[in-house]
């Protein structure tokens, strides 16, 4: 049996857990909050750190908050701040991620195949059902979002960083800065018009909403966006770290 050492890597926390071939957790979840600065080598070596309290595994899949293509970061927007998200970014943190190898590092300091995708796209594995379009938002910091094809993951888009707005960004018009200024109850409005916003783009079968602060979306809103929106656990972000291997590979083939 393959087990999975699987890492959600957020702006202000890291999980992590060892499942089975079947999704199943075998350890009890762990998390530590995401320190800043935050280096490549430090990433590596809190991963690291946090896995060496978990049993050893034979593979391991890491999400976290960026545009990451074939395991090489693009962009992070959180990982280059000097104190979390929305401090101030520190230019050589920029340089030190841009075209940083993540697969490559994880697999060498762990010594297992390694797979690095977006935290949204592995959640989104963890929960689609296979068919028909589907798109994946995850509500945290920001704003995460992942879409699927008849269960093949297509190419990541950082739809978080377009303007929805008054020149204000997806990522902060519905995430946790704005949740905590605004009320659940009115930061679930927004939600909800970002979700009738996005519905002509992609013209779903099934939308599902995820993150840790899926939960905080109000019934009424809820309901009102339609019964092809799902609220889905935030446990997605680590149990996703299995099947994500069969969705690339199917996206690969």
């Amino acid at each position: 049996m393959v087990t999975t050492l699987a890492f959600d890597c957020g702006g202000g926390g890291i999980k992590a857990s060892v499942l089975d071939a079947a999704g199943t957790m075998r350890a009890r979840p762990l998390r530590v909050a995401t320190p800043y600065p935050l280096s490549p080598a430090l990433f590596v070596k809190t991963l690291r750190d946090l896995g060496s309290r978990l049993p050893a595994a034979d593979r391991l899949t890491v999400g976290m908050p960026g545009m990451i293509r074939h395991g090489v970061v693009v962009a992070t927007p959180h990982y280059v701040t000097r104190s979390g998200p929305r401090s101030r970014v520190d230019p050589e943190l920029v340089a030190e991620w841009s075209g940083y190898d993540a697969r490559s590092a994880l697999a060498d300091a762990f010594d297992v195949p390694a797979l690095v995708l977006n935290d949204a796209e592995v959640h989104g594995a963890g929960v689609v059902a296979g068919t028909g379009c589907e798109l994946v938002l995850t509500l945290g910091t920001g704003l995460g979002s992942a879409l699927f094809d008849g269960g093949v993951l297509a190419p990541h888009l950082e739809l978080s960083h377009a303007p929805v707005r008054w020149g204000t960004t997806y990522d902060t018009y519905v995430g946790e800065v704005e949740r905590r200024r605004l009320g659940d109850a009115f930061w679930s409005r927004r939600v909800r018009q970002v979700v009738e916003g996005l519905r002509p783009v992609f013209r779903w079968d099934r939308l599902y909403l995820g993150g840790g602060n899926s939960r905080l979306v109000r019934p009424e809103q809820l309901a009102r966006m339609g019964d092809d929106v799902v609220v889905v656990p935030n446990t997605a972000g680590i149990v996703g770290g299995v099947r994500a291997w069969d969705l690339t590979a199917a996206r690969s083939g």
